[in-house]
């Protein structure tokens, strides 16, 4: 999705605005997390990029997104920028507190005893 939002629009209270807006971003991302996963991919992951004009595109974390959108319509911008594009990704495996990072086990630290 790559897209220029307004939020004013003749007719529509800017608050509904909003929600729309928000709503389709979330509409988008339910979509493509839909989609089946080519294989040796586990999940979605997603590249995003947000600007308010004049200022170009910068990368933003997925979880920012409403938060900037919040902010955009709260500095009363007249519209944003947002790109977010999907990309198959592979989780890295999960390492054991007992292990190293290369799965070998820890060596155990010598007793000290009374």
């Amino acid at each position: 999705m790559k897209k220029t939002f307004a939020l004013h629009v003749q007719g529509l209270h800017p608050d509904r605005r909003l929600d729309a807006i928000k709503h389709e971003i979330r509409k988008y991302l339910r979509r493509e997390r839909g989609k089946p996963l080519p294989e040796g991919a586990d999940f979605w992951d997603f590249d995003c990029r947000f600007a308010v004009p004049p200022n170009p595109p910068e990368p933003v974390a997925l979880a920012d997104i409403t938060r900037l959108v919040d902010g955009a319509a709260a500095a009363q911008a007249g519209q944003f920028y947002l790109e977010i594009l999907a990309r198959a990704a592979q989780r890295a495996p999960r390492v054991h507190p007992s292990e190293n990072p290369d799965g070998t086990p820890l060596a155990a630290a010598p007793y000290e005893g009374d």
